[in-house]
């Protein structure tokens, strides 16, 4: 299987929510990372998106620690169109 992965910085100017994620992300730069997977067998390049997950902040009191969040592309889109809305629009850079 051939495949890519894509990450992104993905910046809110205020705080946000994603369906299926029970707490409130706060305002700042997120890493949004897809793992797609080549389609084989066609006479042209396509991907199938495997998995989008969003890194964020652990809730454990004093720790550095990260959590990795498995999300709906669909639902980031919601959240970038929400915070659009704002002031001051998200910043996305991409990255390899």
């Amino acid at each position: 299987m051939l495949g890519r992965t894509t990450r992104k910085s993905i910046t809110f100017s205020r705080p946000f929510e994603l369906a299926g994620v029970d707490e409130k992300f706060d305002a700042g730069t997120y890493e949004v990372e897809t793992v797609e997977e080549l389609i084989e067998g066609l006479s042209f390049v396509a991907y199938r998106r495997l998995a989008t997950t969003i890194e964020m902040p652990a809730k454990i009191l004093g720790s550095v620690a990260r959590q990795v969040l498995t999300i709906d592309p669909k639902d980031l889109e919601i959240a970038i169109g929400a915070d659009s809305q704002s002031v001051v629009p998200p910043s996305i850079k991409a990255s390899s």
